[in-house]
Order: structure tokens, then C-alpha cells, then sequence
């Protein structure tokens, strides 16, 4: 099935808490297809754009579209996947729930699992190789396999937009391995991929695009660009030294 027309285009988006900016000046359009990196320091507004997009914020300015109608119209295409580490961590709930949760969206007021559910839980399951864990409760995995979880509970859902918030963060090297994989395949299948994400060295081999904020909009493009830009490597130098030889 074909994507191409799904896009996101954001316009002019400024975002505060109170009177102080978090987000300004952000305008950029995106595709299924696509993997997108959200860089930039701390309280860069990484975090703010994330929650616009998942509709757990208003923007105060500008719009936020998707295939051309607003994004508020389309809740049920995209799937918000918080961090791990501290959702639902500590929760006694088993594997195959948390994915059921992502059909929420799409059971009516009867609030009743009907086949199709059952089959798109399952198909979730399966796509994310959970089926010998699917029984386990949620607390007793490694960060790698709940992110797996959660990326399932997105399938079920049968979302076209992954909204990812630091997904590589603490995770060992095989679970990042697994991960990148993932989103490639998720990228191939036609899912659109945002991620904010702060290992810079490994943007381009998992992005194909990157934005850059500092709680306004720096920079937008394709990632091998974008991480060779001089103003990139200023905005993202504070955070991260070791990109540059700082002269002492």
C-alpha cells in the first residue's frame, strides 16, 4: 500500500509554557518512509514537539497537519511511545495487554475485544518477535524488549506515525542493534519514524533526516547534511564537546 501522499507539514509552530518559550519558528514536511531525528540540548524543545504531535499539547501558533487536514482529525495514526525506563516499569501488567492496549482506539462504546483485535494483537506480537514473552509481565523485561512492546502496542494500533522519545537511552549495544532494525524495517513497511535522540554519532547511520532545535527551529533536512553544518556542530557543540577539537 502506498504512503507517499501521507505527509506531515508542519507551519510556523511556537509552543510556551506561561511566558516562557519552549518551541519557535518549527515549519518542515515529512513522509511515511522516513526516519526523523529530533537534536538539539537540553530543553531545546525536543521533548514540547513530541507532545504537540502527540496531542497531548496545543500549539498556541501555527499549524500541524496531516495529509493536508489537521492532525487532531487523525489520533488513531499516531502512536505516542513514551520512554521505558519510567512507564510503566514498575506496573504488573503482562506483554500481550500492553499491546491490546493500542486497539483502545478503535473498540466503540461497548469497549469489547472483537476478532479483529484479538488478530491485530496477535499480528503485533508476531511482527515484533514478543510471541515467546508475550505472557511476561511488563517489570521484568530488559529496556530492549519492553521498547519492543511498545512498538507493538503502536502496531496494533495501526498507526502510521511513531512519535519515539529517546528510545536508544539506556539501552545495551544488542538491544540498539535490534532497535535501529526495527525502525528500519518499520520505515520500509510505511510508517513514518520521529525520534528525539541525543547519541549524535549515530544519527546518520539510523536517520534519514534530522531536525535541530534550540528551542527554535535551526535546521532541517537530510541528516548527512544537517550533521555536517557549522551551525549544527555550534548548536549541538555545548552539549556534546567531544565533536569539536575545542581550542583550551
Amino acid at each position: 500500500m502506498s504512503h507517499d501522499h501521507h505527509q506531515l507539514d508542519l507551519a510556523n509552530v511556537r509552543y510556551q509554557y506561561g511566558n516562557k518559550e519552549a518551541l519557535s519558528d518549527v515549519s518542515l514536511s515529512t513522509h511515511c518512509g522516513q526516519r526523523l531525528a529530533l537534536l538539539g540540548p537540553n530543553g531545546a524543545g525536543k521533548t514540547t514537539l513530541i507532545r504537540l504531535l502527540a496531542g497531548l499539547l496545543d500549539p498556541q501558533d501555527g499549524t500541524l497537519n496531516w495529509r493536508e487536514q489537521p492532525l487532531a482529525t487523525f489520533r488513531k495514526e499516531i502512536a505516542y511511545l513514551p520512554q521505558a525506563d519510567h512507564h510503566q516499569r514498575h506496573f504488573p501488567i503482562r506483554v500481550r495487554d500492553v499491546v491490546a492496549m493500542g486497539r483502545f482506539p478503535h473498540i466503540g462504546n461497548l469497549k469489547r475485544f472483537k476478532k479483529i483485535d484479538k488478530e491485530k494483537t496477535e499480528e503485533a506480537i508476531a511482527i515484533m518477535n514478543l510471541g515467546d514473552i508475550a505472557n511476561r509481565q511488563i517489570d521484568q523485561l530488559s529496556g530492549g524488549q519492553q521498547q519492543r512492546t511498545f512498538i507493538a502496542r503502536a502496531l496494533a494500533q495501526e498507526a502510521h506515525v511513531l512519535l519515539l522519545d529517546e528510545p536508544f537511552n539506556g539501552l545495551d549495544i544488542e538491544s540498539r542493534c535490534h532497535l535501529s532494525d526495527s525502525l528500519f524495517d518499520l520505515s520500509k513497511s510505511g510508517h513514518l519514524i520521529i525520534a528525539s535522540h541525543h547519541q549524535l554519532e549515530s544519527v546518520t547511520e539510523i536517520f534519514t533526516h534530522a531536525l535541530v532545535l534550540d528551542q527554535k527551529q535551526i535546521a532541517f533536512g537530510p541528516a548527512s547534511e544537517v550533521m555536517t553544518s557549522d551551525v549544527v556542530k555550534h548548536t549541538l557543540h555545548s552539549c556534546h564537546p567531544h565533536l569539536h577539537d575545542r581550542a583550551l
